[in-house]
């Protein structure tokens, strides 16, 4: 059973959707925006010169580096409502679109094939990430794959729509070296120029014998904004964590290089698609 507090986050979500989709009626997302459109200057050219802007906060966090887009605007606020969190830590990136697809908004094929990408949640296992606690590389999920619930745990392949859904939940069990095995709730969303997905942690987790995060605490949101010449990645990681010494900051290192992974992750991904359909 869901949370009052997780239940409240969704009916807000209900709300932010029911704006979103009327303002899409006006046409209000229909053109493609430039990177100087969504972001400020100076981060705009951090971006453009190799730069990746992180950011991490621990007392009262508020979003700094989100993209000027009403969509995610409106998502954050209702997490933050709904959560409270004592961290938060943001991280942009840029993906370069290969040449000849630039300037233009992506195509149908290609929204469907970074979509579906981003809903292979099978090919998270085994994907690296950088470790400060041991100056290392390390995998991140050890093991990922689609569930059919939260209670049964009975594996699922990824899913596949040639036609992308507004609103799609999944569930997943992933293992990782540093919170073990848990559950996890996937929430996407797609609309004209943007894919947006919330990652919601179903089990407690924990560092080791350390509580970590208790259950619904954890909100990690990704959102892939098409541009003129670049994909923009925005990450957030938002949590109520454990007023345990070091957590805090151990957690804040962990959630930046874990962003940096998953940029990774989809960079490859796309890569791929912009590869099959330009064949």
């Amino acid at each position: 059973m869901r949370s009052k507090g997780s239940l409240l986050f969704q009916i807000n979500f209900r709300i932010v959707l029911f704006i979103v989709f009327m303002l899409l009626n006006g046409n209000t997302f229909a053109q493609i925006q430039n990177l100087e459109q969504l972001l400020t200057v100076n981060h705009a050219n951090d971006l453009l010169t190799g730069e990746k802007p992180v950011l991490a906060q621990f007392s009262n966090p508020r979003p700094v580096l989100v993209p000027n887009n009403q969509i995610l605007q409106g998502f954050l606020r209702a997490i933050q409502q709904e959560l409270e969190p004592g961290i938060m830590v943001e991280t942009l990136n840029i993906y370069q679109k290969p040449e000849g697809t630039g300037g233009r908004a992506w195509s149908r094929e290609e929204a469907a094939g970074i979509y579906n990408s981003v809903t292979a949640i099978s090919s998270l296992a085994g994907i690296q990430y950088y470790s400060a606690t041991r100056s290392s590389m390390r995998t991140f999920y050890e093991t990922s794959s689609v569930i059919d619930g939260p209670s049964s745990r009975t594996n699922l392949p990824d899913p596949y729509h040639a036609n992308p859904p507004g609103e799609l939940t999944l569930y997943a069990r992933q293992r990782d070296g540093t919170f073990g095995d848990n559950v996890y709730r996937y929430d996407y969303y797609f609309f004209p120029g943007a894919i947006i997905f919330i990652q919601e942690n179903m089990t407690a987790l924990s560092y080791g014998i350390l509580p970590a995060v208790s259950r619904n605490r954890l909100r990690s949101i990704v959102a892939i904004l098409d541009t003129e010449d670049h994909i923009l990645v925005y990450a957030a990681s938002m949590a109520r964590a454990a007023s345990v010494p070091g957590i805090r900051d151990r957690m804040g290192t962990s959630f930046a290089n874990r962003a940096e992974a998953i940029f990774q992750w989809f960079s490859d991904k796309a890569d791929q698609v912009y590869e099959r359909t330009s064949s």
